[in-house]
């Protein structure tokens, strides 16, 4: 919580530094809000993602079985774990199905990445040249649990993360960043993959799991082996280019409710499946 704060405390100073106005933080994505649904959707972002990188997901149609399991059930919009169901096989789907039965959001089935580990890269584009990140930071997720395809996110005990960008050489972390602007301009996200190896995710061997364009939480900061001084070095720096990209959002670009709508989504999150649902045995 004290992160948070940190990080919000900290856009809000550099932007009033350098005279941008903080709420237009809810434009940085802007052209990837869904208005007719009122949310920034899965299946929309999805449709940008290379076809190599992207795993077959479709919104959940009881008439429609996966051809394998397990899947993860998931809503439209969610983010950080929120709502997300596993099932090993037709039962446990067939029950996360009558659990949500009351509720009016539409959920997605995924089908299971295959790699072995998880990354999280998180991203903020140099608003001199869009094309390339000012920030990059890339955490490995671990599960100390013996599940073979955990539900990882920051409210999973289990969870544990470990920064892993001070690994990387200035051309690795150029590779993964041109990576990320072959799925999209996002001038903040985070991506979630899963790859064999580091090695096979610098070379573009891997699949996405969720691209989050919505307040992402940049996980180095959750991270073990990260310092509490280079923690806060990195929400003073990580926020101060935030600013700048803020600042050049081009004036004509279409203005969205996206923080007013984002807040009726949020209300909903009361009514989803919890995480744990999915990982219960039939």
């Amino acid at each position: 919580m004290l992160i948070r704060i940190l990080l919000v405390l900290s856009y809000i100073f550099w932007c009033i530094k350098l005279w941008v106005k903080p709420w237009h933080y809810f434009r940085l994505n802007g052209d990837y809000f869904n208005q007719n649904k009122g949310l920034f959707s899965k299946l929309d972002i999805d449709r940008h993602i290379p076809a190599r990188w992207r795993l077959s997901q479709w919104i959940d149609d009881p008439s429609r079985q996966p051809q394998r399991f397990p899947v993860f059930v998931k809503p439209e919009w969610g983010q950080n774990s929120q709502g997300i169901g596993r099932a090993d096989n037709l039962a446990q789907l067939q029950r996360l199905r009558r659990l949500r039965s009351a509720t009016d959001i539409d959920y997605l089935v995924q089908e299971a990445a295959l790699g072995a580990i998880e990354f999280e890269m998180f991203s903020i584009l140099d608003h001199k040249d869009l094309s390339k990140s000012a920030i990059l930071s890339v955490t490995q997720v671990s599960n100390s649990s013996q599940e073979a395809y955990p539900i990882n996110g920051i409210y999973n005990d289990n969870t544990h993360y470990q920064d892993i960008t001070p690994r990387l050489t200035s051309m690795q972390r150029n590779a993964l960043a041109e990576h990320i602007s072959q799925m999209g301009p996002f001038k903040i996200s985070r991506v979630g993959v899963r790859a064999d190896s580091l090695e096979q995710l610098i070379n573009g061997n891997f699949q996405v799991i969720e691209i989050n364009l919505f307040v992402p939480m940049p996980l180095v900061l959750l991270s073990s082996n990260t310092a509490l001084k280079d923690k806060v070095s990195f929400v003073f720096n990580a926020m101060l280019a935030l600013a700048k990209v803020t600042k050049v959002i081009p004036k004509e670009q279409p203005r969205t409710a996206v923080f007013f709508q984002k807040l009726g989504r949020i209300r909903q999150a009361k009514h989803l499946v919890s995480n744990e649902v999915g990982n219960e045995s039939h």
